[in-house]
């Protein structure tokens, strides 16, 4: 089922600012928060669907990616890992503290316990493709170095089962609770506990082998699924498969950063591509047939006699597709006409006498089009 468009889902447009996109947001959350809606199957996914929109619209890098590319650009290619979305209710929970202060409650209960929920770090790789690896969308495997949850006690922290305990300090809220006398009267704030982290439990017995964080350092093979048509610096996401968050928290994100390497031939410009042709001054006034690269071989195209220096002959749908869609661009061939810089003297008398006849005489009739109409024109086509 295709995603619904982010700003309506929170009922905002797109100029919308920060604030906006905030309130828009709170509104939905409270509305369609599970502990208002308990087993309420519709609202937990419509609250699931606020929160991804929320994700992006308030990230700027992630809202500029998503304008300009769409859902394309949250990475719906990247091995079917959702992209900017694919987010759990840890993920969710986790953000509340922006939204709703403090530990994220909500002053029902379930998520807002003040607890923090840790949350890996993300990681942003580069992926150098080429013209036919965008063109036709490509698997890619790559080794990362990263945080992995401990195989010693399964990402715990804790030493052979050992016991965890609540923390003296928070008594197992993850909050402690200040009260400071003012010229105003008493005012109360809440910090995250500095004895256990937040987390509001400590461990007795802490592994060996992560000391503790339930995350040590490995290496990984990750497999990306990257779609046709992705351009240079455009930017995909794959939710959970950044760095390993401490003691069985949720794990960031990998960002993989599109690179475009230069095919020895073909230009691009968005979906279209670009080659230049040359062909002989005879084959330009007598016409002839040419060959000309295209991504995935060959094409076979006329040249018209008379063929003028400049003539742009345009191939539809032979450029590159739009992600995640079926359209295509179109590749342009630029005609050049080559003209010999040494000539032997048969050559030279044959172009001499040549030159004689009225036909061999530039005959302008104004109505010529530079290069750049040319292109203008096709444009906007």
């Amino acid at each position: 089922m295709a995603k619904r468009d982010y700003y309506e889902v929170l009922g905002v447009s797109k100029g919308a600012d920060e604030n906006e996109i905030k309130k828009a947001y709170r509104k939905l959350a409270m509305k369609y928060h599970p502990d208002k809606n308990p087993g309420d199957k519709p609202a937990e996914e419509k609250f699931k669907e606020a929160a991804e929109a929320y994700d992006v619209l308030s990230n700027p890098q992630k809202k500029a990616q998503y304008d300009r590319f769409g859902h394309a650009a949250t990475g719906a290619g990247a091995g079917g890992a959702g992209g900017f979305g694919g987010m759990n209710m840890d993920d969710i929970f986790s953000q509340f503290g922006d939204i709703f202060g403090g530990g994220g409650g909500f002053g029902f209960g379930g998520g807002g316990q003040g607890r923090r929920v840790n949350r890996g770090s993300n990681l942003r790789v580069k992926v150098k493709l080429t013209l036919e690896e965008i063109a036709a969308g490509v698997e890619k495997k790559i080794k990362v170095n990263k945080y992995v949850s401990c195989n010693t006690c399964s990402g715990s922290g804790a030493m052979g089962g050992s016991a965890f305990s609540s923390c003296g300090t928070c008594r197992g809220t993850g909050q402690v609770t200040k009260v400071m006398n003012t010229i105003l009267g008493q005012m109360q704030t809440s910090s995250t506990c500095p004895s256990c982290g937040g987390e509001g439990q400590t461990i007795k017995d802490k592994c060996k082998s992560c000391y503790g964080d339930g995350i040590v350092r490995a290496e990984e093979i990750i497999t990306i699924n990257i779609p046709a048509g992705v351009a240079e610096g455009m930017q995909l996401s794959m939710s959970g498969k950044g760095n390993a968050a401490a003691r069985g928290g949720v794990p960031g994100d990998l960002l993989i950063l599109i690179e475009e390497a230069e095919h020895p031939v073909l230009k691009r410009d968005g979906n279209n591509l670009f080659v230049e042709h040359y062909i002989s001054v005879a084959d330009a006034a007598l016409g002839t047939h040419i060959e000309v690269p295209t991504i995935d071989g060959k094409a076979k195209i006329k040249i018209e006699p008379g063929t003028q220096p400049g003539k742009v002959l345009r191939l539809r749908g032979k450029g590159l597709p739009a992600v995640n869609s079926y359209e295509k661009g179109d590749l342009l061939v630029n005609i050049n006409v080559w003209i010999p810089q040494k000539l032997s003297k048969e050559e030279t008398k044959a172009l001499e006498k040549l030159n004689e006849s009225e036909n061999f005489k530039p005959k302008p009739s104004g109505k010529e089009k530079s290069f750049f109409e040319r292109m203008k024109e096709y444009f906007h086509d």
